[in-house]
């Protein structure tokens, strides 16, 4: 994938500003919550081009992992390696999803087969700033000659009988640098607040993401988080909610 300079620098002035107080909070509390101006200044986006972004997802596949557990999920996974010094965006071989051990307990170690992004998605230049966007940020976490970034785009889906667990696991880390949420929409539904806590249990940050682009940042090394069950407002109806999970580490 060619090098976009989007990943080198923000677009202008407010940009630059909103990327310094995300890395000012996450050396500092460890957590911070982009608000959607500031999110799409340092994307370049407008309504239209974030439009097309959100529609992928439309096009995600079951999780049959969490559907054994009685969770309704819909989602796709890319691994990609980004150089922080060029820019450079590889999209790697698809293959399973492993959760590092002493992270995740309902899936530790556990071959996880989900369908790839698509092309579409991949060649996304939204997407390609996200991650931009995110290796910029995770730069005062640690040292990466390349990161590598998995992108997880979700929809958690509840019904009147339950099933809309955005993390049924509870508490947890994901065993990496940087874990992100960006904010996508969501469509008759309660609940989903977003926490973040110290390993000792003491709340960060918790915030009901509402507003598409609002960008949910942590250090994944020194915090652990959680997201609420949803639930429908009308009952007759389901309930869904959409986001994008991002995960840098070193490698």
């Amino acid at each position: 994938m060619n090098t976009d300079p989007g990943f080198l620098r923000p677009a202008d002035e407010k940009a630059v500003a909103a990327e310094e107080a995300a890395r000012a909070a996450l050396t500092g509390t460890g957590a911070y919550l982009m608000p959607p101006a500031d999110v799409l200044a340092c994307l370049g986006a407008d309504a239209s081009s974030w439009a097309h972004f959100a529609a992928h997802w439309q096009d995600l596949t079951v999780d049959a992992y969490a559907a054994r557990r009685g969770t309704h999920r819909l989602r796709r996974y890319g691994h990609f390696s980004l150089s922080p010094v060029t820019g450079e965006l590889r999209l790697l071989p698809h293959t399973e999803f492993v959760q590092p051990g002493n992270t995740n307990p309902l899936y530790e170690s556990v071959d996880r087969h989900f369908d790839p992004l698509t092309d579409d998605f991949v060649a996304d230049p939204v997407l390609r700033r996200v991650i931009g966007l995110l290796g910029r940020v995770a730069g005062v976490l640690d040292v990466a000659e390349w990161w590598s970034v998995k992108v997880h785009p979700f929809r958690v889906i509840a019904t009147a009988e339950g099933g809309g667990e955005p993390s049924p696991e509870g508490r947890h880390r994901d065993g990496v640098s940087l874990v992100s949420s960006l904010f996508i929409g969501r469509d008759n539904a309660t609940g989903g607040e977003s926490t973040v806590y110290t390993p000792e249990g003491g709340e960060i940050l918790s915030v009901t993401l509402h507003e598409p682009a609002s960008l949910l940042v942590s250090d994944d090394g020194g915090t652990l988080h959680d997201v609420s069950p949803i639930r429908p407002v009308d009952a007759a109806h389901p309930a869904h909610r959409d986001v994008l999970v991002t995960t840098l580490i070193p490698g």
